[in-house]
């Protein structure tokens, strides 16, 4: 008798990896697109499914906010962000019909459709499949790791900002990791430092070095800051390709190094 996982709409993925973060604002979609896009460019096929149910915002992100996914026989078909098919996007953006529509919905038809997005969307052949999280750690973070527990996802990359406050939510994500044995596979500073764009100049707006010293307590990895960048944040209001674009921006280096660790860390693996 063939299992789910044989059968699955996962099978074709052969890396998942969740973004999570304890607090909310942070940056974990701004870090997920940036992520797809970044290796969608070191010759990468990536899916995102955005399971951030109340908050979606990867569709505009990519610039296809106006699209709509179709059914097939084995399921839903995602979005396509680019004419080579390189990137896929699956959120439940798509499927209301107003943009400004709030998801007021409890806790178990979010599960449901959480587990839903798992089973139902036919991703094809994936090199990677990035999975934007809601913040904290609630029930729907749970629907998503046991769905995706099956399918032996590579592990997580935990999103702060450089506060202490923000720190301490992401020490909480730590713990929840360990206790549904998901793989860490680093944190990312995001919003580390503001880079004026007339002098380039970095201004620590929220202090810095949060992420890097909870990395070290927890002795989990440490991928990267990413500063706050006026050319970043134009570039997602717009649905630009940020690494395209903008490769002399001070935020693009950050992002090609995170992307590259991730890249070494499979590589590592394999040999």
């Amino acid at each position: 008798m063939e299992t789910a996982q044989e059968t699955g709409n996962l099978t074709g993925i052969r890396q998942i990896i969740l973004v999570l973060s304890g607090k909310g604002g942070v940056g974990k979609s701004t870090i997920s697109t940036e992520l797809a896009l970044a290796l969608r460019h070191s010759g990468k096929k990536v899916g995102i499914l955005d399971v951030d149910l109340c908050g979606p915002s990867i569709p505009r992100m990519l610039k296809v906010q106006d699209k709509a996914v179709h059914q097939c026989d084995n399921g839903w078909v995602p979005v396509f962000v680019d004419q080579e098919q390189t990137i896929s996007l699956m959120s439940v953006g798509f499927l209301l019909e107003k943009p400004d529509e709030a998801v007021v919905w409890r806790g178990p038809k979010k599960n449901a459709l959480i587990k839903q997005f798992v089973s139902d969307v036919v991703w094809g052949d994936l090199d990677y499949l990035i999975v934007d999280t809601p913040p904290g750690t609630s029930d729907e973070h749970i629907s998503a790791v046991e769905a995706l527990r099956p399918y032996k996802p590579l592990g997580a990359i935990l999103v702060t900002t450089p506060q202490a406050i923000s720190v301490g939510d992401v020490r909480r994500e730590l713990t929840f990791c360990k206790k549904t044995g998901l793989r860490v596979i680093g944190i990312v500073e995001n919003m580390s430092g503001f880079i004026c764009p007339h002098c380039s100049e970095c201004t620590n707006l929220f202090s810095k070095g949060g992420g890097e010293e909870l990395a070290r307590h927890a002795k989990v990895p440490f991928l990267g800051c990413v500063p706050l960048d006026p050319q970043l944040t134009k570039s997602l209001e717009e649905g630009q390709d940020f690494i395209q674009e903008f490769p002399k921006s001070p935020a693009f280096p950050a992002f090609i190094s995170i992307t590259q660790q991730i890249l070494d860390g499979m590589l590592a693996q394999t040999s």
